[in-house]
């Protein structure tokens, strides 16, 4: 199984809960508070959900693969070793 590095940046005002399941019962799961970015590892088959609290319950905001968020260079190339700080991760509204 393939771990990727990804992050992601929470660029609305509310906080939001990062939830990352995957094969062999990979699950992960974060609070990502406005404007911090989480860099964690994952299954490069992982699923990645946004979900915030809205007044009707949870909602979710945004689904990705954990392939879409990992480092343009590390996507490309899966034995890069680790990643620069001035590279850009991937940008989600």
């Amino acid at each position: 199984m393939i771990q990727l590095e990804c992050g992601y940046q929470n660029r609305s005002e509310r906080m939001v809960i990062l939830r990352c399941t995957g094969p062999n019962r990979f699950f992960l799961e974060r609070v990502v508070f406005p404007m911090e970015l989480l860099a964690f590892e994952a299954p490069s088959e992982a699923d990645v959900e946004i979900w915030c609290h809205s007044l009707g319950g949870p909602e979710m905001l945004e689904r990705f693969s954990a392939e879409d968020l990992a480092p343009i260079s590390s996507s490309r190339n899966s034995n890069s070793g680790s990643v620069s700080p001035d590279q850009a991760w991937p940008q989600s509204a």
